[in-house]
Protein backbone atom coordinates (compact mmCIF):
# COMPACT_ATOMS: atom_id res chain seq x y z
CA UNK A 1 0.00 0.00 0.00
CA UNK A 2 3.03 2.72 0.65
CA UNK A 3 4.27 1.86 -2.40
CA UNK A 4 0.98 2.86 -4.07
CA UNK A 5 0.61 5.75 -2.07
CA UNK A 6 4.62 7.02 -3.13
CA UNK A 7 3.30 6.23 -6.93
CA UNK A 8 0.55 8.51 -6.64
CA UNK A 9 1.90 10.83 -4.53
CA UNK A 10 4.50 11.56 -7.53
CA UNK A 11 1.61 11.47 -10.38
CA UNK A 12 0.11 14.27 -8.53
CA UNK A 13 3.39 16.21 -7.95
CA UNK A 14 4.43 15.61 -11.57
CA UNK A 15 0.65 16.69 -13.00
CA UNK A 16 1.01 19.72 -10.78
CA UNK A 17 4.81 20.60 -11.97
CA UNK A 18 3.08 20.31 -15.26
CA UNK A 19 0.28 22.77 -14.83
CA UNK A 20 2.63 25.15 -12.97
CA UNK A 21 4.87 25.36 -15.96
CA UNK A 22 1.86 26.00 -18.41
CA UNK A 23 1.30 28.59 -15.76
CA UNK A 24 4.46 30.19 -15.72
CA UNK A 25 4.63 30.64 -19.71
CA UNK A 26 0.98 32.10 -19.46
CA UNK A 27 1.91 34.22 -16.99
CA UNK A 28 5.52 35.55 -18.01
CA UNK A 29 3.77 36.13 -21.77
CA UNK A 30 0.74 38.24 -20.50
CA UNK A 31 -0.77 37.59 -17.14
CA UNK A 32 -4.06 39.43 -17.55
CA UNK A 33 -5.12 36.37 -18.87
CA UNK A 34 -8.01 34.49 -16.97
CA UNK A 35 -6.61 30.79 -18.63
CA UNK A 36 -3.48 31.54 -15.94
CA UNK A 37 -6.11 31.11 -12.92
CA UNK A 38 -7.56 28.15 -14.19
CA UNK A 39 -3.66 26.85 -14.58
CA UNK A 40 -2.78 28.13 -11.18
CA UNK A 41 -5.65 26.19 -9.50
CA UNK A 42 -4.86 23.23 -11.31
CA UNK A 43 -1.49 23.19 -10.32
CA UNK A 44 -2.65 24.01 -6.64
CA UNK A 45 -4.99 21.17 -6.54
CA UNK A 46 -2.58 18.54 -7.63
CA UNK A 47 -0.16 19.51 -5.34
CA UNK A 48 -2.80 19.53 -2.45
CA UNK A 49 -3.62 15.84 -3.58
CA UNK A 50 -0.51 15.11 -3.70
CA UNK A 51 0.70 16.12 -0.22
CA UNK A 52 -2.77 13.68 1.06
CA UNK A 53 -0.79 10.54 -0.40
CA UNK A 54 2.33 11.74 0.65
CA UNK A 55 1.00 11.92 4.43
CA UNK A 56 -0.55 8.81 3.96
CA UNK A 57 2.39 6.94 2.67
CA UNK A 58 4.63 8.29 5.45
CA UNK A 59 1.44 7.15 8.10
CA UNK A 60 -1.32 5.55 6.74
CA UNK A 61 -4.02 6.41 9.97
CA UNK A 62 -2.38 10.26 9.91
CA UNK A 63 -3.35 10.07 5.76
CA UNK A 64 -7.00 8.88 6.64
CA UNK A 65 -7.75 11.79 9.18
CA UNK A 66 -6.52 14.18 7.06
CA UNK A 67 -8.89 13.29 4.25
CA UNK A 68 -11.58 12.72 6.90
CA UNK A 69 -10.33 16.35 7.96
CA UNK A 70 -11.19 17.42 4.46
CA UNK A 71 -14.07 15.88 3.87
CA UNK A 72 -15.59 17.40 6.77
CA UNK A 73 -14.21 20.79 6.35
CA UNK A 74 -16.04 21.04 2.74
CA UNK A 75 -19.96 21.18 4.19
CA UNK A 76 -18.90 23.16 6.94
CA UNK A 77 -17.26 26.04 4.92
CA UNK A 78 -20.01 26.14 2.65
CA UNK A 79 -22.21 26.31 5.70
CA UNK A 80 -20.10 29.13 6.91
CA UNK A 81 -19.96 30.92 3.33
CA UNK A 82 -23.72 30.60 3.23
CA UNK A 83 -24.39 32.40 6.31
CA UNK A 84 -21.73 35.10 5.94
CA UNK A 85 -22.63 35.76 2.38
CA UNK A 86 -26.15 37.03 4.08
CA UNK A 87 -25.36 39.07 7.31
CA UNK A 88 -23.41 41.06 4.37
CA UNK A 89 -25.87 41.32 2.23
CA UNK A 90 -28.43 42.07 4.88
CA UNK A 91 -25.41 44.83 5.71
CA UNK A 92 -25.16 46.01 2.21
CA UNK A 93 -29.16 46.28 1.87
CA UNK A 94 -28.35 48.66 4.95
CA UNK A 95 -25.58 50.60 3.91
CA UNK A 96 -26.00 51.01 0.10
CA UNK A 97 -28.99 51.29 -2.53
CA UNK A 98 -31.46 48.92 -3.13
CA UNK A 99 -30.60 47.74 -5.93
CA UNK A 100 -29.10 44.12 -7.35
CA UNK A 101 -26.19 44.59 -7.95
CA UNK A 102 -25.98 45.55 -4.64
CA UNK A 103 -27.83 42.25 -3.00
CA UNK A 104 -25.77 39.52 -5.22
CA UNK A 105 -24.11 38.67 -1.79
CA UNK A 106 -27.39 38.08 0.20
CA UNK A 107 -28.38 36.29 -2.91
CA UNK A 108 -25.73 33.68 -3.23
CA UNK A 109 -25.94 32.88 0.34
CA UNK A 110 -30.01 32.41 0.21
CA UNK A 111 -29.28 30.03 -2.57
CA UNK A 112 -26.70 27.89 -1.30
CA UNK A 113 -29.09 27.77 1.56
CA UNK A 114 -32.23 26.82 -0.84
CA UNK A 115 -29.83 24.29 -3.12
CA UNK A 116 -29.18 22.42 0.39
CA UNK A 117 -32.52 22.34 1.52
CA UNK A 118 -34.12 21.07 -2.32
CA UNK A 119 -31.10 18.57 -1.87
CA UNK A 120 -32.69 17.27 1.19
CA UNK A 121 -35.95 17.09 -0.33
CA UNK A 122 -35.01 15.15 -2.78
CA UNK A 123 -33.32 12.58 -0.75
CA UNK A 124 -36.65 12.72 1.19
CA UNK A 125 -39.25 12.39 -1.73
CA UNK A 126 -37.04 9.91 -4.01
CA UNK A 127 -38.48 11.01 -7.04
CA UNK A 128 -36.36 10.83 -10.37
CA UNK A 129 -36.84 13.52 -12.09
CA UNK A 130 -36.21 15.62 -9.43
CA UNK A 131 -32.96 14.01 -8.35
CA UNK A 132 -32.44 14.73 -12.17
CA UNK A 133 -32.70 17.95 -12.03
CA UNK A 134 -30.55 17.79 -8.66
CA UNK A 135 -27.53 16.40 -10.47
CA UNK A 136 -27.96 18.80 -13.31
CA UNK A 137 -27.61 21.78 -9.97
CA UNK A 138 -25.06 20.36 -8.93
CA UNK A 139 -22.72 19.76 -11.84
CA UNK A 140 -23.42 23.51 -13.38
CA UNK A 141 -22.86 24.62 -9.57
CA UNK A 142 -19.47 22.79 -9.24
CA UNK A 143 -18.26 24.11 -12.56
CA UNK A 144 -19.64 27.91 -11.52
CA UNK A 145 -17.61 27.26 -7.95
CA UNK A 146 -14.47 26.09 -9.92
CA UNK A 147 -14.29 29.15 -11.61
CA UNK A 148 -15.17 31.19 -8.99
CA UNK A 149 -12.57 29.65 -6.90
CA UNK A 150 -9.79 30.43 -9.92
CA UNK A 151 -10.94 33.76 -9.91
CA UNK A 152 -10.13 34.62 -6.33
CA UNK A 153 -7.22 32.77 -5.76
CA UNK A 154 -5.56 34.71 -9.23
CA UNK A 155 -7.31 37.87 -8.24
CA UNK A 156 -5.64 38.09 -5.06
CA UNK A 157 -2.14 36.28 -6.80
CA UNK A 158 -2.80 39.47 -9.65
CA UNK A 159 -2.86 42.11 -7.16
CA UNK A 160 0.15 41.56 -5.64
CA UNK A 161 2.20 41.43 -8.37
CA UNK A 162 3.64 44.73 -8.57
CA UNK A 163 5.06 46.13 -11.83
CA UNK A 164 9.03 47.73 -11.39
CA UNK A 165 8.36 49.20 -14.85
CA UNK A 166 9.19 52.59 -15.92
CA UNK A 167 5.71 54.02 -16.62
CA UNK A 168 4.30 57.43 -18.59
CA UNK A 169 0.68 57.45 -17.46
CA UNK A 170 -1.03 56.77 -14.28
CA UNK A 171 -4.85 56.34 -15.02
CA UNK A 172 -7.65 56.32 -13.25
CA UNK A 173 -10.86 54.79 -13.70
CA UNK A 174 -13.99 56.62 -12.74
CA UNK A 175 -16.66 54.91 -10.81
CA UNK A 176 -19.30 57.63 -10.25
CA UNK A 177 -19.29 61.27 -7.85
CA UNK A 178 -22.21 62.68 -6.51
CA UNK A 179 -22.80 65.90 -7.58
CA UNK A 180 -19.29 67.08 -7.91
CA UNK A 181 -17.92 65.67 -4.53
CA UNK A 182 -16.19 62.60 -5.11
CA UNK A 183 -17.19 59.65 -2.37
CA UNK A 184 -14.62 57.44 -0.60
CA UNK A 185 -14.70 54.67 -3.10
CA UNK A 186 -13.28 56.62 -5.99
CA UNK A 187 -11.51 58.59 -3.48
CA UNK A 188 -9.49 55.69 -2.49
CA UNK A 189 -8.31 55.02 -6.23
CA UNK A 190 -7.41 58.90 -6.46
CA UNK A 191 -5.15 58.57 -3.88
CA UNK A 192 -3.41 55.12 -4.93
CA UNK A 193 -3.15 56.93 -7.88
CA UNK A 194 -1.46 59.94 -6.01
CA UNK A 195 1.06 57.35 -4.04
CA UNK A 196 2.04 56.42 -7.30
CA UNK A 197 3.13 59.65 -8.80
CA UNK A 198 4.71 60.94 -5.87
CA UNK A 199 6.88 57.61 -5.77
CA UNK A 200 7.36 58.07 -9.30
CA UNK A 201 8.54 61.85 -8.52
CA UNK A 202 11.12 60.73 -6.24
CA UNK A 203 12.43 58.76 -8.63
CA UNK A 204 12.79 61.17 -11.38
CA UNK A 205 9.86 60.27 -12.94
CA UNK A 206 6.73 62.92 -13.85
CA UNK A 207 4.35 60.76 -15.26
CA UNK A 208 0.91 62.50 -16.25
CA UNK A 209 -1.97 61.26 -14.61
CA UNK A 210 -5.55 60.63 -16.15
CA UNK A 211 -8.83 60.60 -15.02
CA UNK A 212 -11.21 59.29 -16.79
CA UNK A 213 -15.00 59.72 -16.57
CA UNK A 214 -17.74 61.55 -18.23
CA UNK A 215 -21.12 62.85 -16.71
CA UNK A 216 -23.55 60.65 -15.72
CA UNK A 217 -27.03 61.08 -14.13
CA UNK A 218 -27.01 63.20 -11.28
CA UNK A 219 -23.51 64.45 -11.51
CA UNK A 220 -23.22 67.79 -12.30
CA UNK A 221 -20.36 67.58 -14.02
CA UNK A 222 -18.08 64.72 -15.74
CA UNK A 223 -16.47 62.87 -13.28
CA UNK A 224 -13.01 63.26 -14.91
CA UNK A 225 -13.11 66.94 -13.79
CA UNK A 226 -14.41 66.08 -10.39
CA UNK A 227 -11.22 63.75 -9.52
CA UNK A 228 -8.70 66.52 -11.12
CA UNK A 229 -10.00 68.63 -8.65
CA UNK A 230 -9.66 66.30 -6.02
CA UNK A 231 -5.80 65.34 -7.24
CA UNK A 232 -5.03 69.09 -7.39
CA UNK A 233 -6.69 69.90 -3.78
CA UNK A 234 -4.14 67.01 -2.45
CA UNK A 235 -1.24 68.03 -3.96
CA UNK A 236 -0.84 67.35 -7.98
CA UNK A 237 -0.05 70.31 -9.85
CA UNK A 238 -3.13 70.52 -12.54
CA UNK A 239 -0.89 70.28 -15.63
CA UNK A 240 0.14 66.75 -14.69
CA UNK A 241 -3.41 65.80 -14.83
CA UNK A 242 -5.31 64.78 -18.18
CA UNK A 243 -9.03 65.02 -18.55
CA UNK A 244 -10.47 62.27 -20.19
CA UNK A 245 -14.32 63.06 -19.97
CA UNK A 246 -16.20 61.05 -22.70
CA UNK A 247 -16.72 57.79 -21.17
CA UNK A 248 -19.24 55.56 -19.65
CA UNK A 249 -18.07 52.27 -19.09
CA UNK A 250 -14.74 51.00 -18.15
CA UNK A 251 -14.09 49.61 -21.92
CA UNK A 252 -14.69 53.17 -22.95
CA UNK A 253 -12.69 54.33 -19.87
CA UNK A 254 -9.48 52.41 -21.30
CA UNK A 255 -9.98 52.86 -24.76
CA UNK A 256 -10.78 56.85 -25.16
CA UNK A 257 -7.43 57.21 -22.46
CA UNK A 258 -5.39 54.57 -24.52
CA UNK A 259 -6.22 57.50 -27.46
CA UNK A 260 -5.08 60.43 -25.37
CA UNK A 261 -1.93 58.67 -24.50
CA UNK A 262 -1.08 57.21 -27.80
CA UNK A 263 -1.94 60.82 -29.18
CA UNK A 264 1.07 62.16 -26.65
CA UNK A 265 3.24 58.93 -26.89
CA UNK A 266 2.78 56.25 -29.34
CA UNK A 267 5.03 54.16 -27.61
CA UNK A 268 3.85 54.75 -23.97
CA UNK A 269 3.36 52.42 -20.74
CA UNK A 270 0.66 52.94 -18.29
CA UNK A 271 -0.48 52.04 -14.87
CA UNK A 272 -4.27 51.46 -14.57
CA UNK A 273 -5.63 52.43 -11.14
CA UNK A 274 -9.09 50.92 -9.35
CA UNK A 275 -10.19 49.61 -6.61
CA UNK A 276 -8.96 46.15 -5.38
CA UNK A 277 -12.05 44.06 -6.33
CA UNK A 278 -12.21 45.59 -9.63
CA UNK A 279 -8.38 45.00 -10.71
CA UNK A 280 -8.47 41.69 -12.50
CA UNK A 281 -11.33 42.25 -14.45
CA UNK A 282 -9.55 45.86 -15.85
CA UNK A 283 -6.95 43.75 -16.25
CA UNK A 284 -8.51 41.35 -18.43
CA UNK A 285 -10.64 44.63 -20.43
CA UNK A 286 -7.38 46.35 -20.54
CA UNK A 287 -5.82 43.79 -23.00
CA UNK A 288 -9.01 43.34 -24.93
CA UNK A 289 -8.52 46.89 -25.33
CA UNK A 290 -4.84 46.63 -26.30
CA UNK A 291 -3.96 49.63 -23.27
CA UNK A 292 -0.41 48.69 -22.76
CA UNK A 293 -0.40 48.49 -19.09
CA UNK A 294 -0.93 46.56 -15.78
CA UNK A 295 -3.79 47.40 -13.19
CA UNK A 296 -3.17 47.87 -9.02
CA UNK A 297 -6.07 48.21 -6.88
CA UNK A 298 -6.88 50.33 -4.07
CA UNK A 299 -8.82 49.34 -1.05
CA UNK A 300 -12.26 49.13 -0.21
CA UNK A 301 -14.79 48.66 2.72
CA UNK A 302 -14.87 45.07 3.87
CA UNK A 303 -18.01 45.10 3.90
CA UNK A 304 -18.49 45.79 0.21
CA UNK A 305 -15.80 43.60 -0.76
CA UNK A 306 -17.75 40.31 -1.04
CA UNK A 307 -20.58 41.67 -3.32
CA UNK A 308 -18.59 43.93 -5.47
CA UNK A 309 -16.71 40.29 -5.76
CA UNK A 310 -19.12 38.67 -6.80
CA UNK A 311 -20.12 41.27 -9.37
CA UNK A 312 -17.31 41.22 -10.84
CA UNK A 313 -17.18 37.27 -11.41
CA UNK A 314 -20.86 37.54 -12.91
CA UNK A 315 -18.76 39.91 -15.57
CA UNK A 316 -16.48 38.00 -16.21
CA UNK A 317 -19.08 34.94 -16.67
CA UNK A 318 -21.46 37.27 -18.82
CA UNK A 319 -18.19 38.24 -21.22
CA UNK A 320 -17.89 34.65 -22.16
CA UNK A 321 -21.91 33.67 -23.13
CA UNK A 322 -21.07 30.86 -25.47
CA UNK A 323 -18.17 29.00 -23.97
CA UNK A 324 -19.92 29.07 -20.53
CA UNK A 325 -23.41 28.24 -21.91
CA UNK A 326 -21.84 25.45 -23.99
CA UNK A 327 -20.20 23.68 -21.11
CA UNK A 328 -23.53 23.88 -19.02
CA UNK A 329 -25.53 22.57 -21.63
CA UNK A 330 -23.00 19.48 -21.78
CA UNK A 331 -22.80 19.03 -18.10
CA UNK A 332 -26.85 19.44 -17.97
CA UNK A 333 -26.40 16.34 -20.99
CA UNK A 334 -24.26 14.02 -18.69
CA UNK A 335 -26.68 14.16 -16.32
CA UNK A 336 -29.83 13.56 -18.37
CA UNK A 337 -28.96 11.56 -21.08
CA UNK A 338 -28.20 8.45 -18.79
CA UNK A 339 -31.74 8.85 -17.10
CA UNK A 340 -33.60 8.73 -20.46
Amino acid sequence: MAGVGWRAMLICFGIAAFWFLIFGVGFLHDRRLFKNAIFLVLTLMFAGLGLVFTVAAINQDAGRFLVVAILVAIPVAIAVLAVFLVINGVTMLRRERRRLSNLLSLLAGLGIIGFVIFSVLVQTIGWQPLAVLRSVLLGILTYISFLFLCFLVYAFVYSRVRSSRKVDFVVVLGSGVIGSRVPPLLASRLDRARQVYERALRKGRSPLIVTSGGQGPGEDLPESHAMAAYLVEHGVPDDQILREDKSTTTWENLTFSRDLMVELRPKYRCLIVTNNFHAFRAALTARKAKVNGQVIGSPTARYYWPTATIREFVAILASHPYLNGAICLAIAAVSIIPNL
